[in-house]
């Protein structure tokens, strides 16, 4: 049955209208919009926990403020359907995260009311202060919203950004969104520093047992509870006007209920009415609403579709390049001492959790602090560990310095496990894993894996842990490995070259090799015939390599990778009868396959390609 709030919001003014309701048509609009996401999300996956737990937050901010006047930024952006559902977009919010579709992530182009690019985490607070510095030049007296939670809170530039903001004399309010989770459970001094602040659960139950023992006391108990609540609010107090974010230089407020809209529009009045820097902090329960995601939020902070009556789920994957790289790593582990395992809160998604499990003292979360994460190792390599740092592809960008300054210089040794290399699909543009060898390949001391299989892959970490030195990058696709026609009876770390007595040769490596691997087979069909290359060690473009290529009359390179830095760029001034076929701009979310059909990287693009050009 479609909720008659549903309806509602598709004939009002948004967001204007909602200043309109009373508290329980508020209470109401919140149940159906907690529907709407738990449908949508549903059919067409995404993050599911974090919007769930910010559905009163969002409700609170547009009744209080006005955007687009008002600038919100979102951290990350994974949590802003909400905030898309009341700025007008509910009539395309089925096409979430779809071609073409709404972005799962704040996107200016598509609204007026997303103030900030986003997708990676912590750089809300600097980008708000920079709006809001604008703003005061303009003479423009509105405010800017910054929202962060409290995980990307423990990234190293949310810091940088509270450092300079609380002296900005800014109409800047930052609302750190406290839920005791980001992907993996929040660590590190300052997520305990926040807990701090939250009232435990044992507090609360005392609390009550005394009060019902006064209360029972005639005569003094009731002067005495009163001395004692006197007393309590003074110490409370005391303590918090002397919080970090004061001695930083703003106003603090809270902690606020997040699902109380009453309290939060009180506390964001009460912000707003200082015109001044203002930190309040909202405690929220990530997954509220949704039984399923509340009793395991890190499950679903970012999914594929489910069944929604069951919860049931891929969010776990037990057979992927993910899971294999984690085994892989802890197999290693038991007979090395040495192998320490890295990951910034993201030990699930990049299978470290088995790691963790099995050599627990050898396992560090660093939180979502990339830099850190790097250096670090770097200090564990200088010391003669053999540290391994499981990373998403595009968080690697982050570490660009540490890399270089950090670890290659002194040439130390560690390997990065580079996760979601390449096309990601739908988390689109911000995700897209097509950056890390064109700013790889320009550090020295640095090697590149790109196995197209798990076998490859375990090969791949032995070589890099065992025979190489300095930075090993062993970079490998999300999801599963795929059955080749195109194998051979070993397992090269190299290259391999698979030759039919053609004279055109195909070059590529990682997942593309399933789509060269398809257009083979279906130029087959056809009588026709190719040789193919897939390299494996993408340094490995050598005199013996070159020698091979030249010995060609028309050499094709595919290659899912940004074409400048890439390989083919690198060859293209050996061979000068190289076609290249790469990525020459950012890639808009769609599904993999359609997004590999569109850069003429798919299978049947390659074959239509060499089909049209070499087979006339």
């Amino acid at each position: 049955m479609i909720n008659i709030f549903e309806e509602k919001l598709k004939q009002m003014n948004l967001p204007d209208d909602l200043k309109l309701l009373n508290y329980e048509q508020c209470r109401r609009l919140c149940k159906a919009i907690r529907d709407i996401l738990i449908s949508t999300v549903s059919k067409n996956g995404g993050h599911l926990s974090s919007n769930l737990g910010t559905v009163e937050l969002t409700l609170a901010m547009h009744r209080v403020f006005s955007s687009p006047s008002d600038k919100f930024v979102w951290d990350v952006g994974h949590q802003s359907y909400t905030h898309k559902i009341l700025t007008g977009r509910l009539k395309d919010f089925h096409t979430l995260r779809k071609e073409n579709g709404l972005s799962g992530f704040c996107k200016p182009s598509e609204s007026e009311h997303d103030a900030f690019i986003s997708g990676h985490s912590s750089n809300s607070v600097s980008a708000a202060l920079g709006i809001a510095s604008a703003m005061k030049m303009n003479g423009d007296n509105h405010h800017t919203i910054a929202v962060i939670g409290d995980g990307a809170a423990t990234g190293g530039l949310s810091f940088e950004g509270l450092n300079n903001a609380g002296k900005s004399n800014t109409n800047l309010i930052v609302i750190l969104n406290y839920n005791e989770m980001s992907i993996s459970k929040n660590v590190g001094a300052f997520a305990k520093y926040l807990s701090n602040f939250r009232t435990k659960e044992s507090y609360k139950k005392t609390k009550t047992i005394v009060e019902r023992a006064l209360d029972s006391i005639p005569v003094v108990g009731q002067p005495i509870k009163q001395t004692l609540k006197f007393s309590k609010d003074t110490v409370k107090n005391s303590i918090f006007r002397t919080t970090l974010f004061e001695d930083l230089g703003f106003e603090f407020i809270g902690p606020v209920d997040g699902h109380n809209i009453e309290e939060l529009e009180n506390a964001l009045k009460a912000a707003k009415s200082l015109y001044k820097p203002v930190v309040v902090q909202v405690n929220t329960v990530k997954g509220k609403g949704y039984a399923p995601a509340e009793k395991n939020p890190g499950e679903y902070h970012g999914v594929s579709a489910f069944e929604l009556k069951t919860g049931g789920s891929d969010a776990s994957k037990c057979d992927s390049f993910s899971s294999v790289f984690g085994c892989e790593i802890s197999r290693l582990a038991e007979s090395d001492d040495r192998i320490c395992a890295i990951t910034a809160a993201m030990k699930y998604g990049t299978g470290l959790d088995i790691f963790a499990k099995a050599h627990k003292n050898r396992f560090f979360d660093v939180g979502i602090a990339e830099e850190h994460a790097l250096t670090f190792a770097g200090g564990l390599a200088s010391m003669g560990k053999l540290p391994v740092f499981a990373v998403y592809s595009s968080f690697l960008q982050r570490g660009y310095d540490q890399l270089l300054h950090d670890l290659a210089i002194s040439n130390e040794h560690m390997l990065i496990g580079i996760d979601r290399a390449g096309i990601v699909g739908e988390d689109g543009v911000t995700h897209q894993g097509i950056f890390d060898i064109s700013f790889l390949s320009t550090i020295p001391n640095v090697t590149i894996y790109s196995p197209s299989n798990y076998n490859e892959l375990k090969a791949c970490i032995s070589k890099g842990l065992y025979d190489n030195s300095g930075i090993v990058a062993v970079r490998y696709p999300r999801g599963k490995e795929k059955v080749f026609s195109l194998k051979s009876d070993y397992i090269s770390t190299d290259y391999e070259l698979f030759k039919n007595n053609s004279d055109v040769l195909v070059i590529t490596y990682g997942r593309l090799f399933n789509e060269v691997s398809f257009a083979f087979d279906k130029l087959k069909t056809d009588n026709k015939t190719i040789d193919v290359l897939k390299l494996i060690n993408l340094n490995c473009t050598n005199e013996d390599i070159i020698k091979i290529i030249k010995s060609y009359k028309k050499v094709y390179f595919f290659e899912e990778c940004y074409y400048n830095g890439s390989v083919s760029q690198r060859l293209k001034n050996e061979i000068h009868n190289l076609k290249c076929t790469a990525i020459y701009d950012f890639v808009p979310q769609a599904s993999v396959e359609s997004s590999l059909e569109h850069l003429g990287l798919s299978g049947n693009q390659i074959y239509k390609k060499l089909n049209s050009e070499i087979f006339i």
